[in-house]
């Protein structure tokens, strides 16, 4: 980035507000994202930690004299503020947007900046954000625990303040987010940030989109398997070997539940009673946070997703016949539906949860034992219980190797922060016996 913007071509309720991160573009696997730092440092800072945040001046003296890419700016829920993030929709040679995007500009009429990939825009406007699904294709609305790239490059026919637009918002919601019938543009992954739900849902069913949080954890806890939903939703560990199990054990229920949709799983985790300050800390060498790690990993291993019964895009295998996520390695047979009589599948839990919830017939039977024994061992079909058992160790095992692996990167981190922290206490050792010479 270049010269940072001032306060005079900033809103002034961006400005007045101590809620200010650098971020330094970052490269995770085959992609590029923006990491927030704390100004001034080149630590990871946290969308949810305050501590973290500095005010603007601060952020901006820190942009010019640290190796950061940019501002950003953390929204929170002391603040009314809402950000609408439209991502490839703008050409970068001609300045021009496309047709939805410009829609959506005109709507929404409020302060609105190009972004750093100039491919994009991002809309401020103060109000409140509806309930369920916040994001649609190349459409995101979110108003907390996310942090906005702010380069001060306005366009030029919006106005130069945030505008109230708690009814306009509403309406875009309604339109491009939650309704069955939205025609919602291709998504991309061009100018996100990790805080921001980098990757798009695999799958996003309408008619879960279409659910408030609210009857969607009721439809949850009334399934098959609500009795465990329940447990981990109340922050009950009880049965797995550590709270990170428990964790992975959640988000993959939320994965089915909401359909592979990031965003949604993140924010009802953090309701959640497993929720902790550890969702939010920097794990990995490549600026994820535990939570981003765990919801990735958590959706790779969900197949199959939640279709509530008359949704145009239900199938045999995500329709009424659905049975409700289980702890096993296959699907089992329904023993409960939930309030719209409908039972639900979900793919086997990456921990197994207490060993007499596991054995339970009324939670969960096997699938296929000869193919769950051919899978183990190529001797003969194994007994449907010892099948089972050894699928549950599996996956017990990998969880705790993810688990050692996560903790080995993190010593990793703290080992070489040290490191560094030692070697600059030796320079300015060094610097001070020179110093201390007087020449003869």
């Amino acid at each position: 980035m270049g010269i940072p913007p001032t306060a005079d071509t900033l809103p002034d309720a961006l400005v007045d507000r101590d809620q200010w991160v650098c971020w330094r573009s970052q490269q995770r696997e085959d992609k590029h994202t923006k990491v927030p730092i704390i100004p001034g440092t080149t630590q990871f800072a946290s969308t949810t930690d305050p501590d973290t945040w500095r005010d603007f001046q601060t952020a901006r003296k820190a942009v010019t004299s640290t190796p950061v890419d940019g501002l950003g700016f953390v929204f929170t829920t002391d603040d009314p503020l809402i950000g609408i993030d439209l991502d490839d929709c703008r050409d970068p040679d001609t300045g021009e947007p496309t047709a939805w995007a410009s829609q959506i500009i005109t709507q929404l009429d409020s302060y609105t900046e190009v972004s750093p990939s100039e491919t994009g825009y991002h809309i401020l406007v103060t109000g409140a954000l509806p309930e369920g699904r916040n994001r649609a294709g190349n459409l995101e609305l979110y108003d907390r625990s996310r942090f906005f790239t702010v380069t001060g490059t306005q366009l030029a026919e919006t106005p130069a303040t945030v505008a109230e637009r708690t009814a306009a918002v509403a309406s875009l919601h309604a339109e491009k987010v939650a309704s069955e019938s939205s025609s919602e543009p291709p998504s991309t992954t061009t100018d996100r940030s990790p805080n921001d739900d980098t990757t798009a849902p695999e799958t996003a069913t309408a008619g879960v989109g279409a659910l408030s949080d609210e009857e969607l954890l009721n439809r949850a806890t009334a399934a098959a398997n609500g009795a465990k939903f329940r447990r981990l939703w109340g922050g009950d560990t009880s049965g797995y070997e550590s709270h990170s199990e428990a964790d992975m054990a959640l988000c993959r229920l939320l994965a089915f539940w909401t359909g592979r949709d990031r965003g949604r799983m993140d924010r009802l985790f953090r309701q959640s009673g497993l929720a902790r300050d550890k969702w939010d800390e920097v794990h990995y060498a490549d600026g994820s946070t535990y939570g981003e790690k765990t919801l990735e990993r958590a959706i790779a291993r969900t197949d199959d997703v939640y279709t509530p019964p008359g949704t145009a895009d239900a199938s045999p295998s995500a329709g009424d016949t659905d049975t409700a996520p289980d702890d096993s390695a296959a699907p089992s047979t329904p023993t409960a539906t939930d309030p719209a009589q409908h039972a639900s599948t979900s793919p086997a839990e990456s921990t197994p949860p207490s060993r007499t919830e596991t054995s339970s017939a009324g939670d969960s039977t096997a699938g296929s034992p000869a193919t769950a024994a051919t899978t183990l061992n190529s001797g003969p079909a194994a007994h449907p219980q010892h099948a089972r058992a050894r699928l549950e160790r599996l996956e017990e095992l990998t969880a705790r190797i993810e688990t050692l692996i996560e903790e080995n990167e993190q010593l990793r981190a703290d080992l070489a922060a040290e490191r560094n922290r030692r070697q600059a206490l030796e320079r300015a050792t060094d610097e001070d016996e020179t110093a201390s010479w007087w020449p003869l």
